[in-house]
């Protein structure tokens, strides 16, 4: 029996005669194809119970999902967010002086060169993560990032600051396409977007959390430079967490313990409906090939590197900025505190509008884009004097955060071919690198603390943001429209045909 999965009935099995019946011998698990299939045949090839499941089942279901995965997802996004701007927080308490930073550009490198150790390392480790166990892979990257952040504490100038940073930026890189596909294995296309903005929404709680603990970390008068006790701190809570990933951070549907088997059967049909595969570990590189052909992941590329360049002064230079204004250090890293609490209330409010409301997704995120918009043209043109509307344009400048949780939920719904979405993952993160790289070269100490030639191009790169989102929504109804002329009308047949991606599979449908 095929029908709708959204009310609930899930996929036609191979055999009829295998449905469960008291009086039928058991019956022997049926081979399944992973490699032209998606593991999640593995799960209803076997299972004998009743096709059917109640909306009440799926959001009981859901709802444990919730308590398990996002509390992971999110602790370990926070701390990676803490440990990537611990920079621009230990710059005011010595690091700049010590590490002879002070001098030309080399500040700005050294926030600049993370996201090139994110460029380098976004492809390799998400390739790992398809290959081997995702919840392995992460645990060991954490692990791993957590020991490299250990070590600016042994940096003694700004040549081994580079290089720990490069590495520190590599080893964080596969984290967001990691989260990125764990949440498309899990949740249907119109429930990604509200967790891509949980997780996410983490930025705004370390942002919030971490002026506190490093300014009383930076009280400490111990024998070295206080800023060196903020990244003892940071790394060795990021070292016990990255232990912790190994058993706490649930893999995928097809794997994730503690479900009876007809909940691992309803976690697992109801994801028909996205029209994408949950895991396949065979590397497909005609599906590399078609994204590489793909003009709307170039689109989603694109905006996101520009759209993500605002980040730059964002995590390295607004502890700075704010000090420009007058402020001292305590006052500095207090004043910052607003900024992430309205970050993490604008990427929980505006992803859930995307989640309320149809096919609004890229319209929240345009809006999201004038808000960033405004803010600099506030920083740029507002006199120093005008220190409360400058302070406002500093805590709503994050609203990009937002438009960036939506868009990775745009992207991995819009994505099918586990090869394909995996890739495609590192592939809009590397746009993201590419914005956060340009974005701290573009503010240099000469300017300071206005930035007027940084914040002209903030303003430039997020209005061409802002159009191609118009774009990429005209390309999602356009190629839904032509589909519709050739008769293929949508359908979940070939959900988990890993061979058919978002192209191939005429029946899929584009979100916009």
């Amino acid at each position: 029996m095929a029908a709708d999965p959204e009310k609930g009935v899930s996929v036609e099995r191979a055999e009829d005669a295998r449905r469960h019946s008291a009086d039928e011998p058991p019956v022997k698990a049926v081979a399944v194809d992973l490699e032209h299939q998606d593991e999640a045949m593995r799960v209803l090839a076997t299972y004998q119970g009743d096709l059917e499941w109640t909306e009440e089942e799926e959001k009981a279901i859901r709802r444990r999902l919730d308590w398990k995965l996002m509390p992971v997802l999110c602790l370990t996004y926070g701390l990676q967010h803490y440990d990537k701007t611990m920079l621009s927080q230990a710059a005011i308490f010595g690091l700049q002086t010590d590490l002879d930073l002070l001098v030309g550009a080399r500040y700005s490198w050294s926030a600049s060169i993370f996201y090139l150790g994110f460029i380098v390392g976004a492809y390799p480790l998400v390739a790992l993560a398809q290959r081997f166990p995702i919840e392995r892979v992460a645990s060991l990257i954490v692990f791993l990032w957590g020991t490299c952040l250990l070590l600016t504490t042994v940096c003694k100038n700004y040549q081994s600051l580079y290089a720990q940073r490069f590495f520190l930026g590599f080893l964080e890189s596969g984290v967001s396409p990691m989260f990125m596909v764990i949440v498309g294995g899990f949740y249907k296309k119109d429930e990604q977007a509200v967790r891509m903005g949980v997780w996410y929404s983490a930025t705004g709680l370390a942002a919030m959390l971490s002026p506190l603990c490093n300014y009383g970390l930076g009280q400490i008068n111990g024998g070295v430079s206080s800023w060196r006790y903020m990244y003892y701190f940071a790394g060795a809570i990021t070292v016990a967490w990255g232990v912790a990933l190994w058993w706490v951070l649930p893999p995928d549907p097809v794997r994730a313990k503690g479900y009876t088997e007809r909940e691992r059967y309803i976690l697992v049909a109801r994801l028909r409906s996205n029209n994408a595969g949950v895991r396949n570990t065979h590397f497909k590189p005609a599906q590399i090939k078609e994204l590489l052909l793909d003009l709307k992941f170039w689109t989603v590329f694109a905006i996101a590197f520009l759209s993500q360049i605002p980040n730059g002064p964002m995590s390295s230079f607004i502890p700075l900025i704010i000090r420009g204004l007058g402020f001292n250090e305590l006052n500095s890293l207090l004043l910052k505190m607003p900024s992430g609490a309205c970050g993490c209330i604008m990427l929980l409010t505006l992803p859930w509008l995307a989640y309320k409301y149809e096919n609004v997704r890229t319209y929240v995120f345009a809006f999201t884009m004038i808000i960033t918009v405004m803010s600099s043209l506030l920083l740029w043109l507002l006199p120093v004097s005008r220190t409360g509307a400058l302070l406002f344009a500093i805590y709503v400048l994050p609203s990009f955060s937002a438009g960036y949780a939506i868009l990775m939920g745009i992207q991995i719904a819009n994505t099918a071919g586990y090869t394909k979405k995996t890739v495609s993952s590192a592939g809009m993160y590397i746009g993201y690198c590419l914005g956060n790289f340009v974005g701290p070269m573009l503010f240099t100490k000469e300017d300071a603390p206005r930035y007027t030639p940084g914040f002209t191009v903030l303003v430039a790169t997020t209005v061409a943001a802002l159009a191609l989102s118009m774009f990429y929504r005209f390309l999602c109804i356009y190629s839904n429209k032509k589909r519709d002329r050739e008769g293929h009308e949508e359908s979940f047949d070939n959900a988990y045909e890993d061979d058919f991606t978002d192209r191939t599979n005429r029946h899929f449908r584009y979100i916009y």
